[in-house]
């Protein structure tokens, strides 16, 4: 795999750059290097942490300890990278996706008409555009368990709300720009909410706890608010 910069990243980290920009094409390869680094079971390393277009590699505190232990790594990372591509890389692209359903009622999703003015479509259109897509978690973040969705029907792109809400509900689906993503927890965000799934996606007592990892397929799937009550235990808007 060619083209890959190593660069230090604080006192126990190193980072792969493979690019500087957003492309599914460049994320792939992020997440096909990550399988390679977690196959190889370095014991020295603690932590793979694939992003959009790098990749950090978290070493455990001996091997930072050890004089050279960094540069180590960094010369076995080398080695990986010419070793070319893995073989494995297209049945792990092949997985089938993870189907998250959505419920798309006026309650869980306030920026619908807003999305839909936008893009000169109707809701109807909006919820089978979004609906249709293949997408892929090119990293989590922002927040345990939210995952940043590539995939987005462009038409769908929106940029955020120009003031962020306080309270987003847990489970919302949103659109951000370019890309869609769902809120694990209720906190703060700007994205356009959409609907809603009765998914729990983080659980800190699940193993793992996240249901959505970097690099898995997702296919969002749309429910009425019958079903989606029924889903979570007739939980309130």
């Amino acid at each position: 795999m060619s083209g890959v910069a190593i660069e230090p990243l604080g006192e126990d980290a190193l980072l792969l750059r493979l690019d500087r920009r957003i492309d599914p094409a460049v994320n792939a390869r992020v997440h096909a290097l990550a399988r390679r680094i977690e196959a190889a079971r370095w014991p020295w390393v603690r932590e793979v942490v694939p992003a959009y277009a790098s990749l950090a590699v978290c070493l455990a505190q001996d091997a930072c300890d050890d004089a050279g232990g960094i540069d180590a790594t960094a010369e076995a990372l080398r080695v990986l990278l010419a070793g070319g591509d893995d073989p494995d890389d297209a049945r792990a692209a092949a997985a089938p996706p993870i189907e998250i359903p959505v419920c798309h009622a006026p309650a869980f999703a306030p920026d619908l008409d807003a999305v839909a003015a936008h893009a000169g479509l109707s809701t109807a259109e909006v919820i089978a555009l979004h609906c249709a897509g293949d997408y892929r978690v090119a990293m989590t973040g922002f927040a345990p368990g939210f995952p940043y969705l590539l995939g987005l029907d462009p038409r769908l792109a929106m940029p955020r709300r120009g003031t962020p809400r306080t309270r987003v509900p847990a489970g919302s689906v949103a659109i951000g720009g370019a890309q869609t993503g769902i809120y694990p927890r209720e906190g703060p965000g700007g994205w356009q909410l959409i609907g809603r799934t009765p998914v729990t996606l983080f659980d800190p007592h699940r193993d793992p706890p996240c249901l959505l990892s970097a690099g898995a397929r997702v296919r969002f799937v749309a429910i009425d608010e019958d079903a989606f009550r029924a889903a979570s235990g007739d939980r309130a808007p």
